[in-house]
């Protein structure tokens, strides 16, 4: 449903406070009901109640009017495409929404012809068809997927006012991933003792590889060959890709053709000239794996106007690569003051969390925010606290609050870079 929909956002208190009540007063109505007769009812014409409607279909389809759409980005042609969060519900993002990110664009990969091959560092090096992965016992994993340069716009003093949470921070979807541990291969093939790094590449035209520690690889890894219920989706890395769950976007290798056990990382470009982190002493920080703790609020948010004064629920979603999503709190006054929203079940490590927040706007300029913390303690920074660890030149894991300025007139803009 478009979050931009009034009766979605505005709520009394009363409603607020008497949901449960009115759940039990709808089953008291319903009771009642059921033994009215309604064989006397006028129905229009056009009712739909009226004629039978159409018949089951081969693929479903979106209801009319709901058309949620992937962003692509700017460049001419586009290496990622971003997914609506503001226009989404719950946690689960639609795969064909998934946010998109590669190197030398989608391949074509038959899963006939497709293969995996495990060697190095092992004793039994092996090559891996599609129907050898399926073969192992299955897992699955519910969590989220981020490019680690999402929100880098936002490092900017003076980002556009008119950005939506798509454009913002569109490069994070969550989705269930079903496949293969990764350790299970990696047992199969037999890994030697002083083994400690991976080398995991795709089979695209940009061959992208990155040096994975051994570690993780036997942790929660897989080798994900399903997506929400179905096959992993061509620009998600058919016919199978890496998953390294609550990791940076690029460590997930796509259309994953090789894994080669070593006992130090390859220092490929995607870690050496990419993928790396200034800091603020002129140094880099290297291998920046988990994604730090975050959280954006959809609504209200640009292009969204706030029609009337009153109580309205304050929504976003919260993340974090370490673990579970703890607390979020939420500010009207630009982090002067603070308030605990509440977390919709489920809570999950390394997953999206949904947050809300019951707040009465009394007409005045207000200046929102949201503030993530997880399991581990970690507390998401402030824009300033960010950039003067990491300097100005950083690009990555761009994980600082957001806020949202909602004026007089309700109109709600970004406004980053009024408080930078």
């Amino acid at each position: 449903m478009d979050s931009a929909d009034p009766p979605r956002g505005r709520l009394s208190r009363r409603a607020w406070l008497t949901t449960t009540s009115g759940v039990v007063a709808a089953g008291l109505v319903g009771t009642r009901f059921d033994a009215v007769d309604l064989s006397a009812r006028q129905v229009p014409a056009q009712d739909p109640r009226s004629i039978p409607g159409r018949p089951p279909s081969e693929l479903g389809s979106r209801a009319p009017g709901e058309r949620p759409r992937r962003l692509p980005g700017p460049q001419v042609p586009s290496s990622s495409s971003r997914s609506p969060l503001h226009e989404l519900d719950g946690i689960i993002t639609p795969a064909d929404l998934h946010f998109e990110r590669h190197h030398g664009g989608v391949p074509e990969i038959r899963p006939d012809g497709y293969e995996l091959l495990v060697h190095g560092m092992v004793d039994r090096p092996t090559v891996f068809t599609l129907s050898d992965l399926r073969r192992f016992p299955a897992v699955s994993r519910l969590a989220f997927l981020e490019c680690s340069g999402n929100g880098n716009g936002t490092l900017r003093r003076d980002p556009s006012p008119e950005s939506t949470p798509q454009e913002i921070d569109g490069l994070l979807s969550t989705s269930e991933w079903l496949g293969v541990p990764l350790s299970t291969l990696l047992r199969e093939v037999g890994v030697r003792p002083t083994a400690s790094w991976l080398l995991a590449e795709g089979g695209d035209a940009a061959l992208l590889a990155r040096s994975i520690p051994l570690a993780k690889g036997m942790d929660d890894a897989l080798v994900a060959y399903g997506q929400n219920g179905e096959a992993t989706r061509p620009e998600q890395g058919y016919p199978a890709r890496l998953f390294l769950p609550g990791w940076e976007g690029n460590t997930n290798v796509k259309w994953l053709r090789r894994i080669e056990v070593s006992d130090r990382p390859t220092m490929t470009r995607e870690e050496t000239s990419r993928y790396t982190d200034p800091l603020a002493d002129g140094t880099a920080r290297q291998f920046s794996f988990a994604m730090d703790a975050k959280s954006i609020i959809t609504f209200p948010s640009f292009p969204y106007a706030l029609p009337d004064r009153g109580w309205w629920e304050v929504r976003g979603l919260a993340w974090s690569g370490r673990g579970r999503i703890t607390r979020v709190e939420v500010s009207a006054d630009g982090g002067r003051s603070w308030a605990d929203a509440r977390l919709q079940d489920p809570v999950l490590p390394k997953c999206t969390t949904r947050f809300r927040h019951l707040w009465r706007w009394n007409g005045s300029q207000a200046f929102l925010m949201s503030r993530a913390t997880d399991e581990t303690g970690y507390v998401q920074p402030m824009w300033d606290m960010l950039v003067g660890a990491r300097g100005a030149g950083t690009s990555y894991h761009a994980n600082h609050v957001r806020t949202w300025k909602v004026a007089r007139t309700g109109e709600v803009t970004f406004a980053q870079g009024e408080l930078a």
